[in-house]
């Protein structure tokens, strides 16, 4: 009888057992439906987010980039990208479009301390092109004078009179033509301008103060 009774104690702890393992597996196997529900519901394909309803997106600007130590350059910011651009602590906005600066923008600029330097360059198209150097080289002074630093430049795409001043300031740097060639065409794409080109090949910097070499990402 004791031998019936362990048997029957063992089958009862195994199945209790297996009730129990069942169960486990149910539990899982909802923990993986409800993370993939969640994954599904934010659109995220990253293991362990945690995203948070009305939580800041920092999204950069069309464009944007790194020019320097302390210099950047984008298309025209929207407010989507308010957030990002405060990430950069910026003391300045060159703005190379003549059209006035929207008044969420100007909000923008007040709330956060930015000053705007505007150099209204008409946006040509070829072959009408008149890229006037004497404000390219306002704007350079602009550009070089570190107190204004962090800064950012732009215009409407980031592409033509952004890639003019930034190509610029390249020969500045003693870039060679076709590293300056190389950088414009990468942002300009497609809409790459021949005209803009010869502008900044033909630029003459003989006369524009040398880079400090603290101010230089090219140290010697």
């Amino acid at each position: 009888m004791q031998v019936a009774e362990l048997q029957q104690n063992l089958v009862q702890h195994q199945h209790k057992e297996n009730k129990i393992m069942c169960k486990k597996i149910q539990l899982s196997v909802s923990d993986t439906e409800l993370h993939n529900h969640h994954h599904n519901s934010c659109g995220c394909d990253v293991d362990g987010c945690h995203k948070v309803e009305g939580e800041d997106l920092f999204i950069p600007p069309l464009n944007f980039a790194m020019v320097d130590n302390g210099i950047f350059r984008s298309g025209f910011p929207e407010p989507a990208n308010f957030s990002f651009l405060q990430t950069l602590a910026l003391r300045s906005i060159i703005y190379l479009c003549p059209e006035p600066y929207p008044e969420a923008n100007m909000e923008f600029l007040k709330s956060n301390g930015i000053k705007l330097y505007q150099f209204g360059i008409e946006g040509h198209k070829e072959p009408f092109v008149n890229i006037p150097e004497d404000t390219i080289r306002e704007a350079l002074k602009v550009v070089l004078d570190v107190r204004n630093h962090p800064l950012i430049i732009h215009c409407k795409r980031g592409k033509h009179r952004t890639g003019c001043l930034v190509g610029c300031y390249r020969k500045l740097q003693k870039w060679c033509l076709s590293s300056v060639f190389d950088e414009y065409q990468r942002f300009a794409a497609a809409k790459a301008r021949v005209s803009d080109q010869r502008f900044v090949e033909l630029f003459d910097i003989s006369t524009i103060k040398p880079l400090p070499i603290t101010f230089s990402s090219f140290k010697r």
